[in-house]
Parts: structure tokens; C-alpha cells; sequence
């Protein structure tokens, strides 16, 4: 089947931003992954024979890993063993165009294979280099193996989620890896963007997997420096707002409710046909919600079971209250303002078989959107493109290392 890939469309902002990204797994290749829906020519290295361990992560089609495909979309695969003489000389040639190298081994790993950063740095000293680790380059744990999952728990998501009578809970998905992901995509642009304002010298980044999840766990640390205050676990609620918290239909669905103003909190009242509830002494503002909120929470519970999910969410609008019903994905297929946003995206690929819908790309650029030009490679499926035509390696070179083409 001869299905095409990468379609022509509108320059993307990120045209001509050479990236290699030698790192596995998520959270590095997920930072990539939004350099390459931008535009930027991302070359991906992976283990000859095995590729990527993302390849394997999850549920498959066919054999075809369905992760992978979404987080390394855009990019282009080329089998190298950093290991190997060749595959450091690969990345070296590679290097002195390139604008960024993405890895995440642990820390030292680098240094010891001849091709950390003073090395790469003095071929290309442009270059930007961003390092995700576990723990840091820095630090008494500097040393360890890491993964999302610990941050999860260290940095104390885990502790507050969950019932308050339950065990700590973590997240469904791999949220300490996405979000460091960001964050790395983020301080990548930042670095080139200071390096092509002043004197063109490139600089690494050194990112830890906790980081970026313990800032976005928001006042907790303000909270317990100021006033000693360790958050608990709450369910749904919030510690600074109320109501906030998911209740049950009278069709048994469920709405998330937050009212997260006092005029929406008012709306929220009126659509549920208890005004008297927003001058009830125990409710008149925040603070009284929140030190009050089990009581707040059975009178809501009780006013949103009188009504269907279909009933609800009309009064709701009717009152310009917010209100959002708790989906299941396949419901977001099917939602008329995700289909009006495009936040789905289809694209063809040979491995499967046919068109393959993922996650459109985040935000919109007016003049210079981003845009999914296919979705992850083939293992290897570049090494002839970037190997031989660009680098001028030839094939029995390549087929010595152990590199098909």
C-alpha cells in the first residue's frame, strides 16, 4: 500500500529547526513531538532491532504500537547504537548543523559514551541541549533511575488525590512525563530564542522530571510556608473553592460543577432552582462555602439528581452557569465543539492500514498554524534519507554497524 505522508500545506513556523532527538520513552519525546507540529525537522534515533521501547508500550494494532504513533508523529526514524563507533559518528555529523538535541539517560550516561554536551558543543556551539533526567544533573539523587511515576508521588500529586479515606492515587495516564514534555518544548524555545538574540552560543537545559508537576500543583508550597498547611486528600474538591466536585444525574451521568465566582456560584443556584441557597448565612461567600462544603455539597448533590444530564446542562446555559458533563473519550469523538475545534486529527499511515485520528495540535496560530504531517515512522524507516543521502555514509558502512537501509 503506497499511502502518502507528510501532505503540502502552509509554511510552518518551525521550518529549518534541526532537532535530533536520541532519547526514549515519553517525556523527552513528547517535548519533540511539539517542536515537530510546529514545523521542526525532528530525526529520531532508535535502538537497530528493537527501536523506541514506546514501540511496545500499551495497547497495539496488528503489532503496530498506537502510542508511539501519536508521540512521535512528524519525526523520522533512523536506526543508530550509540553504543557503536558509527553511531557516535552519526551523531556527530548530524550535530554540526543541527540547532537541538533532545536526551533523556540518566545523568553521567553521556559523558561516559564521548558525546555529552562539552563534546557536541565544541562540533556545533550553537547547539542546545536538553537533558531530562529523574532527578536533575545536580543533587543527591542525581544518580538514580527515574520516571514519571515517582514524580508523581514525590512531589506530593499523589498525596492529594484520592478520597480522603482512601489510598493516594495516581494519575490514569502518564502525567508526570506530559508535562515535563511541555515544559521541555517550552525552555527549548526560550534557549534558541536567547541564543539568536545574543551572539548565537548555545547553552543545555537541565530539566527534572518532578519539576515541572510540583509548580503546577499550584499554592501548596506558599500555603505550608505561610501558614503550615499540608493539603489532604479531598476527592473532587478543592481546598480554595466550593462547590467543586462531580454529582450525580438523575439518569445516573455525571456532571463536574465549579463555581469558582460568587456570580457563578449565584448562576449555578438559579439554575438549580434554589436561589435561596446564595444568601443561606452558611453559603454567602467562599469562605463560608469551603469551611461549610459538606453541607454545600448534599444540597447541590440533591438539586442536580432531580434532573437528567440533558435537562441540567440546558438549564445551565439557559442561566450562563458552568457545568460540564464528565465524558469518557469516546464521547469527545462525538462532541459537536471538539469537531468544530478540529481537536481531532486524521492522518494516513501504511503500518495501519489506512487513516489513524489522534490528537490535533494544541493552539492555534493565526497566520502559521501548526499541523500533524504523519503520524510515527516506521522503525528506521528514514536511514537511507538521512544516512546515506545526507550524511554520505555508504551502505556497506552502515550494514557493518548493524544499520539496515
Amino acid at each position: 500500500m503506497n499511502i502518502p505522508n507528510d501532505p503540502p500545506g502552509p509554511a510552518l513556523p518551525l521550518a529549518g529547526v534541526k532537532v535530533i532527538d536520541i532519547s526514549n520513552h515519553l517525556a523527552a519525546p513528547t517535548a519533540s513531538m511539539y517542536l515537530a507540529d510546529f514545523g521542526a525537522d525532528v530525526i529520531k534515533f532508535e535502538r537497530p532491532g528493537l527501536g523506541d521501547e514506546l514501540r511496545r508500550w500499551g495497547n497495539a494494532k496488528n503489532g503496530v504500537g498506537l502510542y508511539f504513533k501519536v508521540v512521535n508523529r512528524g519525526k523520522k526514524s533512523v536506526t543508530v547504537d550509540l553504543h557503536t563507533p558509527t553511531g557516535v559518528e552519526i551523531l556527530k555529523r548530524l550535530v554540526k548543523d543541527a540547532d537541538v538535541v533532545l536526551e533523556n539517560y540518566r545523568t553521567g550516561t553521556l559523558k561516559k559514551w564521548g558525546i555529552d554536551y562539552d563534546v557536541l558543543s565544541q562540533i556545533n556551539p550553537g547547539l542546545v541541549m536538553l537533558k531530562i533526567s529523574g532527578f536533575g544533573q545536580t543533587g543527591p539523587n542525581a544518580h538514580k533511575p527515574g520516571f514519571g511515576t515517582l514524580a508523581e508521588a514525590l512531589t506530593g500529586y499523589a498525596h492529594i488525590t484520592g478520597e480522603a479515606d482512601g489510598r493516594p492515587l495516581l494519575p490514569g495516564f502518564g502525567l508526570g512525563d506530559a508535562s515535563t514534555g511541555l515544559m521541555g518544548a517550552f525552555q527549548i524555545m526560550v534557549a534558541l530564542h536567547e541564543r539568536n538574540a545574543n551572539g548565537g552560543r548555545g547553552q543545555t537545559i537541565d530539566l527534572a522530571l518532578y519539576e515541572t508537576l510540583y509548580t503546577l500543583l499550584g499554592p501548596q508550597v506558599v500555603n505550608y510556608d505561610q501558614l503550615g498547611i499540608v493539603q489532604q486528600r479531598a476527592g473532587s474538591r478543592l481546598p480554595f473553592t466550593a462547590p467543586r466536585n462531580t454529582y450525580q444525574t438523575r439518569d445516573n451521568k455525571w456532571v463536574a460543577i465549579a463555581g469558582s465566582t460568587q456570580a457563578v456560584f449565584e448562576r449555578i443556584c438559579e439554575a438549580l432552582e434554589m436561589p435561596q441557597l446564595s444568601t443561606d448565612p452558611l453559603f454567602v461567600n467562599n469562605q463560608l462555602r469551603i469551611k461549610n462544603v459538606d453541607a454545600l455539597d448534599a444540597h447541590v448533590q440533591t438539586a442536580v439528581s432531580r434532573f437528567d444530564l440533558a435537562d441540567l446542562l440546558a438549564r445551565f446555559e439557559r442561566s450562563d452557569a458552568a457545568v460540564a458533563p464528565v465524558y469518557d473519550v469516546a464521547q469527545t469523538f462525538a462532541d459537536p465543539h471538539f469537531i468544530a475545534r478540529e481537536n481531532l486529527v486524521t492522518v494516513q499511515d501504511e503500518e495501519l492500514g489506512g487513516p489513524v485520528r489522534m490528537q490535533n495540535v494544541v493552539g492555534k496560530l493565526s497566520r502559521t498554524p501548526g499541523r500533524v504531517r504523519r503520524a510515527g515512522p516506521k522503525l528506521g524507516e528514514h536511514n537511507r534519507e538521512i544516512l546515506i543521502d545526507r550524511l554520505g555514509f555508504t551502505a556497506e558502512e552502515l550494514l557493518a554497524a548493524g544499520i539496515s537501509v
